[in-house]
């Protein structure tokens, strides 16, 4: 990987997570206990999802934040590093992100308003855009996908344990 390309994309995605998680820990739970009835009725199958965003405390928020992002300042490093596999895990991670970011655009259009993560994520998706054209100029598509799949699985299995973890932590 060039020294552009690391400078323009691999350090920039700790960044990018810090200001986008930022912004979900500071209005994530006032926003859900003001709108959780209205997202109930226009999403009725996301309900286990509201329930357990309810219970997050805004500390256990912020505590699954940081799990997350001591696993990309991890695979950030090996990048720098240039461990085997590294820009492979790194990829998978950096395509998690950018699904993540069109979630926020998608639950945005659904509840026809703006959702925890929004703003942050219209700032971003240019640049995540850019890093995944860049992905796929640099990665055949089998590879980029399989990384797509990767990464959002293990962010699937990730989240729910930082939001375990984050509950377990500030349980009084």
């Amino acid at each position: 990987m060039s020294a552009l390309s690391m400078l323009c994309f691999v350090l920039p995605l700790p960044v990018a997570f810090v200001l986008h998680d930022a912004e979900e820990v500071l209005v994530q739970r006032r926003w859900m206990l003001r709108n959780a009835g209205r997202v109930r009725e226009r999403m009725p199958w996301a309900a286990p999802v509201i329930d357990r965003l309810l219970r997050l405390s805004t500390g256990a928020f912020a505590i699954a934040a940081l799990e997350e992002l001591v696993v990309i300042l991890a695979a950030t490093a090996c990048v720098f590093l240039q461990a085997d596999f590294a820009l492979e895990v790194w990829a998978a991670l950096m395509m998690a992100f950018a699904l993540h970011l069109l979630v926020h655009v998608a639950q945005a259009v659904m509840v026809r308003g703006y959702v925890p993560g929004l703003a942050t994520t219209v700032l971003l998706l240019p640049w995540a855009a850019w890093g995944v054209y860049s992905l796929w100029l640099a990665m055949d598509s089998v590879t980029l996908l399989l990384c797509t799949v990767a990464g959002v699985a293990v962010a699937a299995v990730n989240l729910h344990f930082a939001h375990r973890l984050g509950m377990k932590l500030t349980k009084r």
